[in-house]
């Protein structure tokens, strides 16, 4: 919103979608006067409508974002729904030929095999609203597609990376969610404690960037001024550096290819300090390994690796397992998939709904968490 408000009267917003939170949409559609408002939670939508119906019109349903996406005419859509939740509105944007401002990683690590050849198809452009991958999007407009040898995805290490494994594996739910340096909400904050947040992003990265698992490497940057890299052929790596804001990639994904000026604070370059980068332990954010192998086997295999970490991320949250248990979950629910390669979306959602019954299963009516961590080990 902020960002809308600087970039003045080019830009307008004209539909916003919510899941159940008609107080904070309720206000948001005042201030910027929208077409049209989505909201998936039926009860929230009658508060809503009462509110503002005779302002825009309400639509309502687990499929309201989607049919927002549908029937408003628009330029760009900024896909910002949190986990696979986001895949049919995202979709629908692909289909329609939208520019997609993306913020919602899982909607590639679901649905890459279906999301890129449909883009290509509609023309549609997807570009990154991630700070890594719009990072790595400025970045290789300095060369061209074959000149790159390496792309390195930057993490802050979350609040964790310098823990021993055994007291980060009873971590607290407050703990996990005291990130150092992003303010984010707790799905993506307990996601970057466990660093599964970059192994989704390895496998967003391939899609986006057409690369292989083998050419994305992540880095730990714990003052996140560096938001990542490109390496070329001849050594030059470039980087994309600024504050850790996200009024910087928001805005450069709606003013593509332009730039304009920014609410955003400027780097002091002088100021920044020293900067470390240091290899990621693979032991202790096994997680990662998880990407690879993601990556690298494709089909349904991102969907179930998506499903299962949302499931365990909340059982965490409501307090049925331990932190240490998230990341075991996830992995036993991709030892177990038997992969699709070329999956229809029917298939991606079966996957999807198998992954989370998995974890479900292993957890259910289990008082002791200690108890599912055997069971997954």
């Amino acid at each position: 919103m902020q960002v809308i408000r600087e970039l003045g009267a080019d830009y307008r917003v004209v539909g916003l979608s919510a899941g159940s939170s008609w107080t904070l949409l309720a206000e948001q559609a005042e201030m910027l006067e929208p077409d049209a408002v989505a909201v998936a939670d039926e009860s929230a939508a009658r508060r809503l409508t009462d509110r503002i119906g005779r302002r825009c019109r309400v639509l309502v349903g687990p499929t309201a974002a989607a049919d927002l996406v549908e029937q408003i005419d628009c330029d760009v859509v900024l896909a910002a729904i949190v986990g696979a939740a986001g895949l049919p509105a995202t979709l629908a944007a692909v289909q329609k030929g939208r520019r997609v401002a993306l913020a919602n990683k899982e909607a590639l690590v679901v649905a890459g095999s279906l999301l890129v050849p449909l883009a290509r198809r509609s023309g549609a452009r997807l570009v990154p609203v991630d700070s890594e991958h719009s990072a790595i999007f400025q970045a290789l407009q300095a060369g061209r597609s074959e000149e790159v040898r390496r792309i390195y995805l930057t993490a802050s290490g979350g609040p964790f990376y310098t823990w021993p494994a055994a007291r980060m594996a009873a971590a607290t739910l407050e703990e996990s969610l005291d990130h150092p340096t992003w303010d984010m909400g707790p799905k993506i904050t307990i996601d970057s404690a466990t660093m599964m947040n970059k192994a989704l992003e390895i496998v967003e990265a391939c899609w986006l960037f057409d690369v292989p698992a083998d050419k994305v490497e992540v880095v730990i940057h714990p003052e996140s001024i560096v938001h990542s890299m490109v390496e070329f052929c001849d050594g030059s790596v470039i980087a994309q550096m600024g504050t850790p804001d996200m009024r910087t990639p928001i805005q450069y994904a709606l003013t593509y290819p332009r730039r304009r000026p920014c609410c955003s604070r400027p780097l002091d370059v002088a100021g920044a300090g020293t900067m470390r980068f240091e290899r990621p332990d693979l032991e202790r954010f096994g997680a990662l390994r998880l990407g690879y192998e993601v990556a690298s086997k494709g089909g349904t295999a991102g969907a179930v690796l998506n499903a299962a970490n949302e499931s365990a991320v909340e059982l965490f949250r409501a307090g049925r397992i331990r932190f240490g248990d998230i990341t075991a979950l996830a992995a036993s629910a991709l030892s177990a998939h038997e992969v699709v390669s070329e999956p229809s979306l029917e298939q991606l959602l079966s996957a999807d709904a198998w992954a989370r019954g998995h974890v479900e299963r292993l957890c259910g009516g289990r008082a002791d968490p200690v108890q599912s961590r055997r069971d997954v080990s």
